[in-house]
C-alpha cells in the first residue's frame, strides 16, 4: 500500500503556504487557503512567544503527518481507531544549524490487537510522507519573485 499523502493526496499536488507579519509584533499568521496557524521567537530569543517556534513547527509537521497517515492506512486495513497522540522530540545543532536525531513514539487506541496496532504503526512509518521527506531529502531553494 502506497502512501496517499499527509492528507490523504493521491498524486502529486502542489501545495502553497504564506506567512505575514503581525503588524508591531515579531509574531506571523501562516496560511494555507482558509485555514492559518500563528507562529513567533521564543521569548529567550528575542519573540513575543506568540506561537509556535519554526523548529515547533517542523516537529509538528511529522506529527501531523503521522498522526493523519495512521487514520489512512487504518482505513485501508480495516483497523478501527479510536485515537492517536504522537510525541517528536529532536534538536537543532551542527554547522549549519539543523534538526537532528528527530524521533518520534506513537500511542493507538483502537479496536484491535496489540500485534495489528504495532503492524499499524510500522507500515504507517514506512508510507508517511514528512518523516519520509526529511529522512530521504528534500531539495529547498530560495527564487526570486
Amino acid at each position: 500500500m502506497a502512501g496517499a499523502g499527509c492528507g490523504g493526496y493521491i498524486r502529486a499536488m502542489q501545495l502553497s503556504v504564506t506567512s505575514r507579519s503581525i503588524l508591531g509584533t515579531s509574531a506571523a499568521v501562516g496560511s494555507s487557503g482558509e485555514r492559518t496557524v500563528t507562529f513567533d521567537r521564543p521569548t529567550a530569543a528575542g519573540g513575543n512567544g506568540l506561537g509556535f517556534s519554526g523548529g515547533e513547527l517542523l516537529f509538528l509537521a511529522v506529527a501531523a503527518c503521522v498522526h493523519n497517515d495512521i487514520y489512512r492506512e487504518a482505513l485501508l486495513l480495516g483497523v478501527a481507531v479510536d485515537s492517536v497522540e504522537v510525541t517528536v522530540t529532536g534538536e537543532f545543532g551542527g554547522d549549519p544549524v539543523r534538526a537532528q536525531d528527530i524521533e518520534y513514539t506513537v500511542r493507538v487506541t483502537a479496536d484491535a490487537s496489540d500485534e495489528a496496532v504495532a503492524a499499524l504503526i510500522r507500515h504507517t512509518d514506512t508510507v508517511a510522507e514528512i518523516p519520509n521527506s526529511l529522512r530521504f531529502g528534500s531539495s529547498v531553494r530560495l527564487v526570486s519573485d
